[in-house]
């Protein structure tokens, strides 16, 4: 089954690549490798604020890993039309870096960016979707949104 069949049993049609919102570019390929800048989780279009531990949950703050995800996939497919290819060139999903917006007593950073890793697990299955992973409770983030991640993948 390929990556498009995948996302559209699972009813996930993908975004167009946001616009970046400071001096950056949503991704940069060198070799067969593709980096994706941070991506804010966004709810209804708009920034997704909280802080996990204070004004939100943990399945509140996967939900927004999760929309995340969806989100690094469109600038992922946008990276791979770039590249001469398509989600179905991506060899493997090597790397999540993941920011939590959270207190200082909040523990389950490494739930909250489950929302995410389990998405790609589906998506590309677990030979492809499997990764390195890194989930950080941080201050605050840009806007203040709840969540923030990037990626890094390997092309064909």
């Amino acid at each position: 089954m390929s990556v498009y069949d995948k996302l559209s049993q699972l009813g996930i049609e993908l975004p167009p690549v946001a616009v970046p919102a400071a001096a950056y570019v949503p991704f940069v390929q060198t070799g067969k490798q593709v980096f994706l800048s941070g991506h804010i989780a966004k709810k209804d279009g708009k920034p997704w604020v909280g802080q996990l531990g204070l004004t939100m949950g943990t399945e509140e703050g996967k939900a927004a890993a999760r929309a995340i995800a969806i989100d690094l996939m469109g600038t992922l497919h946008a990276a791979c039309q770039a590249a001469g290819t398509d989600l179905n060139g991506v060899k493997r999903i090597v790397k999540v870096m993941s920011l939590v917006n959270s207190t200082g007593t909040f523990t389950e950073q490494h739930l909250v960016t489950n929302g995410a890793s389990e998405l790609f697990g589906e998506v590309f299955g677990p030979q492809v979707g499997a990764h390195a992973r890194s989930a950080f409770g941080v201050a605050q983030i840009p806007m203040g949104a709840c969540v923030e991640i990037e990626l890094i993948a390997e092309l064909a």
